[in-house]
């Protein structure tokens, strides 16, 4: 098993930047994709960006191309979410997950473990 914890969150103004970070402890953390989500105030949680085991492949929702990127550093046990030109309907909570696996993948049910969430909101 791995547990994940968040961290980086906060209030920024629209247009600037943000860097969460997602800790991991126990299993070995190169045996899991990482993925990040988050849910913002009435809606249902959503897919954000995903990076494979060896960080070799990544993927990202439409509405995060180009603003976002993420990375990892398995030798620190971490991942990261650098959120660029941030805007309003970025404010939401955001999620660390992962699973055992090796393909990269956008459906929530494929993660197994989860963090508490670290909540980002944009102003305008």
């Amino acid at each position: 098993q791995v547990q994940l914890v968040e961290s980086g969150g906060g209030l920024v103004q629209a247009g600037g930047s943000l860097r969460l970070s997602c800790a991991a402890s126990g299993r070995t953390f190169t045996y899991y994709v990482v993925g990040w989500f988050r849910q913002a105030p009435g809606k249902e949680r959503e897919f954000v960006a995903a990076i494979s085991r060896n960080g070799g492949g990544t993927y990202y929702s439409d509405s995060v191309k180009g603003r976002f990127t993420i990375s990892r550093d398995n030798a620190k046990k971490s991942a990261y979410l650098q959120m660029n030109s941030l805007k309003p309907e970025d404010t939401a909570v955001y999620y660390c997950a992962a699973f055992d696996g090796y393909n990269v993948y956008a459906a929530e049910g494929q993660y197994d473990y989860w963090g508490q969430g670290t909540p980002v909101t944009v102003s305008s």
